[in-house]
C-alpha cells in the first residue's frame, strides 16, 4: 500500500531543508530498528527518494527477539528493493542504554562509509524532542542539553552527516502510517518499562494533554539555533583571546584573554584543556571559571590554571589573563 501524496511531498521537503538536494553526494541510509517510528521513516523516504536510500537494522545482542525484528526490517525493505544491511555490535557490561547508542552510531558510521552513503538519518519525532527536552530541564541542564537533538550533526568521531527529518512529526502519526500500510512493528519492551527514566516521563506526558510536543520540539530547534550562535563566538573566542605559551614550564601552555560571558569562556576552556591533553566536562569548566574569576587558581583534566590581570598588547587595557599549563607531578614545586 502507498502512502498518500501529502505525506511524502512534507517528508521531502523537511529533508531538503535539512539535506539540500545540490549538497547530496550519494544515497541517504536509513537506520531502521523495526518500531513503529523507524519503519514510517521507510516508508516516507522510500515514496519521496525511490531507488535513493539504504537501509541498516542493528541487532545489540541485549534481547532475544532482536534478530526476528532485524529480520522483520530485511523483509519490508526486501519487498520494496532497498538495499538492505544487517549489522551485530556487542556490548561489555555496564551503562548499556549509553553504551549501545555510542556503539550504534559508530557501526552506522562504518556503514555508511562502506556503502558511500551521503548521509544517515534516525526516526527522531517531536515527542522524542519533548521528552528529552523536559528531561533535561529537570536535570538542570546547561544551554548545550536543552537543545535537544539535533535535526542536523554529524555522526561522533566521522566525517557521516547525520540527519533527524521527522522532528517536526507526532509519534501518533508515524504509527497510524504504519499501521495503514498494513505492517504490524516490533515493540520494545524498554520503551514502557518504568525502571528508565524516560518511559516514566512518556507515560506523565500521555497523561498531560495541555502540553504540545511539537511546541516542545519548536522550542528545543531555537535552543539549538541559540546555541549555534553561542558555538560561532566560542570558536572565535578560541582564535582571538587564546594564546599557545611554548615558554610555560613543561614547554606547553596557553593563555586566556578571559573577557567573555561565562557561558562562552566555558567552551573555550574546554577546548584549552583538551588542546594540552586533557578532559573536562563542561560542569567542570564551569567550576573553574568561577574560581578563576574569583582569583582562585584552578585544576582540573591534569591542567592547572592561575588568574591574573595583565595590560594585554592586542587589546590595550589591563584585562584578566588565565594561564593554563599542564599540572606539575606531586611533589615538585615550580
Amino acid at each position: 500500500m502507498q502512502l498518500s501524496a501529502k505525506a511524502p511531498r512534507r517528508f521531502a521537503a523537511d529533508l531538503a531543508a535539512l539535506w539540500p538536494e545540490d549538497t547530496r553526494s550519494g544515497p541517504l541510509g536509513l537506520a531502521v530498528s523495526g518500531g513503529p517510528d523507524s519503519l514510517a521513516l521507510l516508508l516516507l523516504a522510500h515514496e519521496a527518494l525511490p531507488g535513493e536510500i539504504a537501509v541498516c537494522s542493528i541487532d545489540h545482542g541485549l534481547r532475544p527477539e532482536a534478530a526476528g525484528e532485524v529480520a522483520l526490517v530485511e523483509r519490508i525493505a526486501g519487498e520494496r528493493g532497498i538495499p538492505f544491511t544487517q549489522l551485530a555490535v556487542t556490548l561489555a557490561p555496564g551503562n548499556l542504554q549509553a553504551q549501545a547508542r555510542a556503539v550504534r552510531y559508530a557501526a552506522l558510521a562504518r556503514w555508511a562509509k562502506d556503502k558511500g552513503l551521503g548521509a544517515v538519518a534516525t526516526a527522531h519525532h517531536a515527542d522524542d524532542q519533548a521528552e528529552t527536552l523536559l528531561m533535561r530541564l529537570n536535570r538542570g541542564s546547561g544551554l548545550a542539553g536543552l537543545a535537544g537533538v539535533r535535526a542536523r550533526s554529524t555522526i561522533a568521531e566521522s566525517e557521516i552527516t547525520l540527519l533527524r527529518p521527522l522532528l517536526s512529526w507526532r509519534k501518533a502519526e508515524l504509527a497510524a502510517m504504519v499501521a495503514a500500510a498494513g505492517i504490524t512493528p516490533a515493540a520494545d519492551p524498554s520503551n514502557t518499562n518504568p525502571a528508565f527514566d524516560r518511559a516514566r516521563l512518556r507515560a506523565q506526558l500521555a497523561e498531560a494533554d495541555w502540553l504540545d510536543p511539537v511546541a516542545l520540539a519548536t522550542s528545543a530547534a531555537h535552543l539549538a539555533e541559540g546555541w549555534q550562535a553561542l558555538e560561532w563566538y566560542a570558536e572565535l573566542d578560541w582564535h582571538e583571546m587564546v594564546m599557545r605559551d611554548d615558554a610555560a614550564p613543561g614547554g606547553l601552555g596557553y593563555t586566556y584573554c578571559a573577557n567573555v560571558p561565562r557561558v562562552i569562556a566555558i567552551e573555550t576552556i574546554c577546548k584549552i584543556i583538551a588542546a594540552l591533553g586533557g578532559h573536562a566536562t563542561r560542569a567542570e569548566a564551569a567550576r573553574a571559571w568561577d574560581r578563576l574569576w574569583a582569583g582562585e587558581n584552578a585544576s582540573l583534566g591534569g591542567v592547572l590554571a592561575v588568574p591574573g590581570v595583565e595590560r594585554v598588547e592586542k587589546v590595550g587595557v589591563p584585562m584578566r589573563v588565565w594561564r593554563f599549563r599542564p599540572e606539575p607531578a606531586r611533589g615538585i614545586v615550580n
